[in-house]
């Protein structure tokens, strides 16, 4: 995550720069650092030192590292022309670098040379089963194509090395949920809550995806994580109220409110419905009447 204090530095650094200051090293490296793509501005700005002879030979070895920058910032850009310069470069100086290769396979996807990039990097797998960005590669460049099964196929196998990986559960969730396979989509998320607990995103979302699969069982599993999503975000999360709310309600209609725990969790119900008013009457209080009618149509108006 960028600071405050980063995220000052580098305005401040893309500000002098972009208006004709000295910095332009400095700010690559920032960028670079902190994991930004700012690829427009890597592209002027990194190739205004390798343009320059005397500014890159002042670099040292740190030349190539900006060559790769300056590729990948290229390839975003659509300036296939210019990436494909700073590759034969590094290709010329590293002959035999896997690092290179990636390079080579990313070009030939942004290319849409989807069948060469493939085999690419099947390649380099076979020199390297557990590169991690190479896998990624693969799931990206389905999900470019539309094909979204094999986008799933590549995350599984990813997900069966790579299982602490926690964004590619989270993006393998959220394709599950797109394509209203819920079932699968849960078990994402119980992954992910097992190894974050204390993350409300992934408690909200296993709790819609069990509400929206519904069922006596699932609905009262959605209700316990609607509600410790609100304990995790000290009550403020406006959707996690609605759920319970929600929640309760179908549970009634499956009961006839015969359930004791549901008699028992009135007062966590009540207690949702007046927190969701108040936020209401603050944050939007022309919609409060809507609010209170369909917490009524649900009988837990206060």
């Amino acid at each position: 995550m960028v600071t405050k204090t980063e995220e000052n530095q580098l305005n401040r650094l893309e500000s002098q720069v972009d208006n004709g200051g000295s910095g332009a090293w400095e700010y690559l490296c920032l960028v670079r650092k902190l994991k930004l793509r700012r690829s427009d501005k890597v592209l002027k700005h990194g190739l205004s030192i390798l343009n320059n002879p005397s500014k890159r030979s002042a670099l040292g070895p740190e030349e190539w590292t900006l060559y790769e920058q300056v590729a990948v910032a290229a390839m975003d850009c659509q300036s296939l022309d210019v990436a494909k310069d700073c590759i034969k470069v590094l290709q010329k100086k590293f002959p035999d670098s896997k690092r290179v290769g990636r390079l080579e396979a990313l070009l030939l996807e942004a290319k849409g040379s989807w069948e060469l990039a493939e085999k690419a990097y099947s390649s380099l797998l076979e020199d390297n089963p557990l590169d991690q960005t190479i896998h990624k590669r693969r799931v990206a460049m389905a999900k470019a194509q539309g094909n979204i099964p094999g986008a799933i196929e590549w995350l599984n196998k990813y997900l069966e090395i790579f299982m602490a990986d926690h964004d590619a559960w989270r993006e393998l969730g959220e394709i599950y949920v797109s394509l209203q396979m819920y079932k699968q989509a849960a078990f994402c998320y119980e992954e992910l809550i097992l190894s974050q607990p204390t993350v409300p995103l992934y408690h909200l979302a296993y709790a819609d995806v069990l509400y929206t699969l519904g069922g006596l069982e699932n609905l009262q599993t959605a209700k316990k994580y609607y509600t410790s999503t609100i304990d995790l975000t000290g009550g403020k999360n406006t959707r996690a109220l609605f759920g319970v709310c929600l929640c309760t309600s179908a549970i009634a209609q499956i009961t006839k409110g015969k359930s004791k725990e549901e008699k028992e969790g009135a007062q966590v119900q009540s207690l949702a419905a007046k927190v969701l008013e108040k936020d209401y009457k603050q944050r939007a209080p022309d919609k409060l009447p809507q609010l209170t009618t369909a917490l009524k149509s649900l009988t837990l108006s206060s």
